[in-house]
């Protein structure tokens, strides 16, 4: 096997996993056939995202010890069962979202993540950013594929009508206080079937598909790996007495949070501000998840040539601008724009991120030290849907988010400007062979 099947593997692993980003397009659906509330609604992709980051530390120093197939597969599964017992169990209530959607599908999708982005960094010494950013630009897309399919094979552009009346009907009763006729807008019971066959069969897919390629992963030659391993390869509790994790850690969570506070609500936010209908949204929407993907390949690059942290400084000044302005933008291509900024510049995070944590200690410990930094998402995907479904109960808005994420990324620019050079930036001498025989 060589370098590029090693990426094209992982990549296909974690697409599956990468469905979590489409949560936004089942929460109006989610509403409307339950009765929840927003906040209880979004809550399972908070929690989803914060178990996530749990899956990940798990994973990470599981896949230390037995290598990177075993946690791959395990990850996919869990996964896949968790979203076919989101399909099975939802009308039990919304507890039951939670705990099969947020934390056995967290947990499962940290799990894959880890894996697969464990088992190719390794494979890239010499182009860690550009390396890391490639496998996990899997995960960015898979919201991307999942939408498509979505819309081509599901009656999903029916119910997502039928719900975005419901929420803007109740919406509308809430502000003038009024009573509101759930009877009259709840979704049609053979809707509610379909809307949990969905989340049935894809979990199946997930379960298949995801595991038949976990198998596949594999760590790459020790010639390849120990080109890696030269210099400061830091155990989890020497990076632990660092400061510079807690930097490393603070940069993610501020760049996920802003981010995280528009995908987990990407369709309602662009309906608001635009009143474009939710189904014409939806479909944009499942476009602009390309630039998700791609900033992580784009950044990771780009963290190459000039550095991790004038990378992440200019990821985050360029969101500043952008979430400034947001809330004041009418004009739908004008505001897809801005969305695709943001995703942009969201998926560099995570593709500057490894090859950060992997510069300052190593790729040794990458699986518990790199998931330990995963955390950092984790909270962030509480916070950031927290944050935003309160602003929108209390305002009845989602665009009071905005600026004050603007005001936080400005505040995140010092972190990448005070943290230490980084000592990976003086490459590893590539391995004389990146490939063996299949």
């Amino acid at each position: 096997m060589n370098r590029w099947a090693a990426a094209l593997i992982g990549i296909l692993v974690i697409v599956g996993p990468g469905a979590l980003y489409s949560f936004s397009l089942f929460s109006a659906p989610l509403i409307a056939s339950f009765h929840w509330s927003t906040a209880a609604t979004t809550t399972a992709f908070g929690l989803a995202n914060f178990f996530l980051g749990v899956g990940a530390f798990i994973g990470g120093r599981w896949q230390d010890r037995v290598g990177p197939r075993l946690v791959g597969i395990t990850g996919c599964a869990l996964w896949g069962v968790g979203n076919m017992l989101t399909g099975l169990t939802a009308p039990m209530g919304v507890g039951a979202l939670w705990l099969c959607y947020g934390i056995i599908g967290g947990v499962g999708c940290g799990m894959a993540y880890i894996a697969a982005l464990c088992a190719v960094i390794k494979w890239f010494p010499e182009r860690r950013g550009f390396g890391g950013g490639l496998v996990i630009m899997g995960f960015g897309l898979g919201a991307f594929f999942y939408n498509l399919l979505l819309k081509a094979l599901t009656p999903y552009p029916r119910i997502a009508k039928e719900a975005a009346a419901y929420v803007n009907a109740r919406n509308a009763a809430t502000t003038n206080h009024a009573v509101f006729d759930v009877s009259r807008y709840a979704l049609p019971h053979n809707d509610v079937t379909s809307l949990l066959g969905v989340f049935i069969t894809s979990g199946a897919i997930f379960l298949i598909v995801g595991t038949l390629f976990a198998v596949l992963l594999t760590n790459p030659p020790a010639e390849v790996v120990a080109a890696g391993e030269r210099g400061r390869q830091a155990t989890t509790r020497q990076m632990l007495g660092s400061a510079q994790f807690y930097i490393l850690w603070t940069m993610l969570f501020l760049n996920v949070t802003a981010g995280i506070i528009i995908i987990s609500n990407a369709v309602p936010i662009m309906t608001e501000l635009t009143g474009a209908a939710a189904v014409t949204v939806a479909g944009l929407y499942a476009s602009l998840s390309l630039f998700n993907g791609f900033g992580r390949v784009f950044w990771g690059w780009i963290s190459d040539r000039i550095g991790r942290r004038y990378a992440f400084a200019a990821i985050f000044g360029i969101q500043v601008l952008v979430f400034f302005v947001m809330g004041n933008i009418t004009s739908l291509p004008l505001l897809c724009v801005a969305f695709a900024i943001v995703l942009l510049c969201y998926g560099g995070g995570f593709g500057t991120m490894p090859a950060y944590n992997a510069d300052y200690f190593g790729i040794k410990y990458f699986g518990s030290n790199y998931g330990l930094n995963l955390t950092a998402w984790g909270c962030a995907g509480l916070v950031g849907p927290w944050f935003a479904t309160t602003v929108q109960h209390i305002t009845n808005s989602y665009a009071g988010a905005l600026q004050p994420a603007a005001i936080m990324l400005s505040v995140a620019i010092i972190f990448p400007l005070i943290s230490e050079q980084s000592p990976g930036q003086r490459k590893a001498a590539p391995a004389r062979s990146l490939t063996t025989p299949s």
